[in-house]
């Protein structure tokens, strides 16, 4: 593996598992009033987009983060539409 593939695994790794302590908070508290629906559908919509991109450029880091991303989204904005 070379060092950009390293790199950019590492920071698809990283920026997704930030999502994780969200999206279980929001899960076991059901609990989103704190969540900006506009923002996170927003930023769902530009996960969906990078993971196109990814897609796109047969790039496995950007294709994997994205879409793991994108579940997790999806989830928070799932909560926030269905407990406000």
């Amino acid at each position: 593996m070379n060092i950009e593939r390293l790199i950019g695994f590492t920071a698809a790794t990283l920026t997704t598992v930030s999502f994780v302590p969200q999206v279980y908070r929001s899960l076991r508290s059901r609990n989103t009033q704190s969540i900006s629906l506009w923002m996170y559908s927003v930023f769902t919509l530009g996960v969906t987009f990078w993971l196109l991109y990814g897609l796109m450029l047969h790039d496995l880091p950007i294709t994997l983060a994205n879409a793991v991303t994108l579940a997790l989204a999806l989830c928070v904005l799932f909560l926030k539409l269905r407990h406000g």
